[in-house]
């Protein structure tokens, strides 16, 4: 039986529209991904274990802040960056996540907004997997609102002291650093703030069905006290964090299809060795026009990352096409996933397929970096000149 993997890459083969460079980021991650993440994969989502362990060797690999230049970052190109994304997230998308919350959001605020000393202390460390990183910004309240933002820094002699709450702030539970965001007499700031400051209090929380070979947190901020130069001078009002956010939503945008192909890798599988009626069921009409559909939505989806990654490297991408990407390939994502547990059977919503995995974690990703409705709205406002956010 012909390999599923190898069956899809003969129907479409990328290969052609990479540079060397990016085919090796590409498999790169790929063996790192098969090796380190998949042997253990399910028993961690069971477990809703993290993989800490992971870290240091994802740095060794130059995959934290691989997209940023200088400071022990790789420089890669959006391209490379992406396809890296796609082949953590075609394992899990926890990982993928901790990638994008590492080096899209927290070492990407302190790239763009950071002064020349919070640059040269942390981001070494974090490019390497020394240290965690993460990035508080959704409260609570708020949700996809952060103009409701609660959580305020007020200036007492040299110091500032922050006080309020965050909620489904990743990785906060395991990191060395949190870079928070508050709201001061001179609008939102960004704050780099060692979560050993008392005070500052992180919190899994529990009961998650998706996501759980992920940590995701409640913060608590009670009366936290940074100095002077915990402050990221370069970022004030809202604009600081949207301009991260934008970054893990361009790695979300890849990072998702990789879930995709893995369900239809799957799909694929056991469509061509499960005998039924006298022959495999990827013999019948329509279960061949099922594979076909998923193989032209990803097909579109990819081709889409593709088109948003050169435009990035031109700097050529305006934040609205980073919300068609996302709104777009989320939802071909989720599509896939669940028309591939529909051919697995029943056997499909087992561990003896990734599927429901990835169906799960999907729905999570579905929500966090701005949900379908605001990316709507997004592209509405685009078209329409006419904001309907409120």
């Amino acid at each position: 039986m012909t390999d599923p993997a190898d069956a899809l890459a003969a129907v479409f083969d990328t290969a052609a529209l990479l540079a060397p460079e990016e085919r090796a980021w590409q498999q790169r991650a790929r063996d790192f991904a098969a090796e380190r993440i998949r042997p253990t994969i399910d028993e961690d989502f069971e477990r809703a274990r993290f993989a800490a362990e992971l870290v240091p060797e994802l740095g060794a690999a130059g995959f934290l802040g691989m997209h940023l230049a200088g400071y022990g970052c790789a420089g890669a190109g959006p391209v490379s960056y992406g396809l890296v994304c796609l082949e953590l997230e075609a394992v899990d998308s926890a990982w993928r996540t901790f990638v994008s919350v590492q080096g899209s959001l927290a070492m990407s605020a302190i790239r763009k907004y950071g002064s020349e000393e919070q640059k040269a202390a942390l981001l070494p460390d974090l490019a390497a997997g020394r240290r965690i990183g993460c990035f508080a910004l959704t409260e609570p309240q708020g949700g996809s609102d952060p103009g409701t933002m609660r959580t305020v820094a007020r200036r007492d002699g040299d110091d500032w002291v922050l006080t309020g709450s965050k909620r489904w702030i990743g990785l906060a539970s395991v990191a060395d650093v949190a870079v928070v965001w508050a709201a001061t007499d001179d609008g939102v700031r960004g704050f780099v703030v060692p979560t050993a400051t008392p005070g500052f209090q992180a919190v899994p929380i529990r009961g998650k069905l998706s996501m759980r070979a992920s940590i995701q947190c409640d913060v608590h901020l009670d009366e936290v006290r940074v100095p002077a130069d915990a402050l990221l001078p370069g970022a004030r009002g809202l604009s600081g964090p949207f301009g991260c956010l934008n970054e893990a939503r361009f790695g979300i945008v890849w990072g998702v299809l990789g879930a995709a192909r893995a369900c239809i890798e799957a799909a694929l599988g056991h469509a061509t060795g499960r005998v039924v009626f006298g022959e495999p069921i990827a013999a019948r009409q329509l279960v061949q026009a099922k594979l076909a559909d998923m193989l032209v939505e990803y097909e579109k989806g990819v081709l889409l990352a593709m088109h948003l990654g050169r435009l990035k490297e031109r700097g050529a991408l305006p934040p609205v096409q980073i919300s068609v990407g996302k709104l777009n390939n989320v939802r071909t994502a989720i599509a896939i996933a669940g028309t591939a547990r529909s051919l697995l059977g029943g056997d499909g919503v087992t561990d003896r397929f990734p599927v429901m995995r990835h169906l799960a974690n999907l729905e999570s990703v579905r929500t966090y970096e701005g949900t379908d409705e605001v990316h709507q709205l997004v592209i509405g406002r685009a078209l329409t000149g006419i904001s309907a956010f409120s």
